[in-house]
């Protein structure tokens, strides 16, 4: 039933698009006498009386969205497992992964949730909402607890129209980008492999 409301919805709205095209091209032709080229500036404007109201921030979305990745998500490893087993001899072993719980501050729109690891190590989440066109920014931390020292960071940028909450992620769906993909393979997995180093307990 769902799909058969949304099918309905969007041939109504291509019809009405394609209805108010031609009218904006005859209302060119017939009151404004434009020949030629400039019959088409008619059926423009009729085209984005019904395409603006409904689709003006999507380009916007997509351009921010690709910029953002670009210029500030990624991975940065800033020690390894190996350097901080060298600085910390004998530590490593005797780590005990911690029931799961979850350190909460702020609101739906910014804030920064902290998971303790284990007694060195915690996960730190924060979380920046709306930016600007529908952006939403995501950064992840390993840190060590005691040093207060960021062993890795994972910055990331997703975009909707309004923030998740029980899965809807409002109603112009198509503006909906999960993740950043850098060339094909997700950041998220090289950050969170990193982190699995530091949370199995080593023999």
């Amino acid at each position: 039933m769902l799909g058969i409301i949304f099918l309905s919805v969007v041939l109504l709205y291509l019809a009405l698009l394609v209805w108010t095209t031609r009218r904006g091209w005859r209302w060119g032709i017939e009151k404004k006498g434009w020949t030629g080229r400039k019959r088409w500036l008619g059926a423009g404007i009729g085209f984005l009386m019904v395409y603006l109201p409904v689709f003006w921030d999507w380009l916007p979305t997509v351009a921010t969205h690709r910029y953002y990745c670009a210029k500030e998500s990624g991975v940065w490893v800033y020690k390894t497992v190996e350097q901080w087993k060298a600085e910390n001899p004998r530590v490593m072993e005797g780590l005990v992964e911690s029931p799961i719980s979850i350190k909460h501050v702020g609101n739906d729109n910014d804030f920064t949730d902290t998971i303790e690891l284990n007694q060195r190590f915690a996960h730190v989440h924060r979380f920046k909402g709306s930016l600007k066109f529908n952006l939403w920014r995501h950064e992840h931390e390993v840190v060590d607890t005691k040093t207060h020292e960021v062993l890795a960071r994972y910055v990331d940028f997703s975009t909707s129209q309004e923030r998740q909450q029980a899965g809807w992620n409002g109603w112009k769906f198509w503006l909906s980008s999960r993740r950043c993909i850098d060339a094909g393979v997700h950041p998220q997995h090289r950050f969170y492999e990193f982190e699995g180093q530091l949370t199995r307990r080593q023999q």
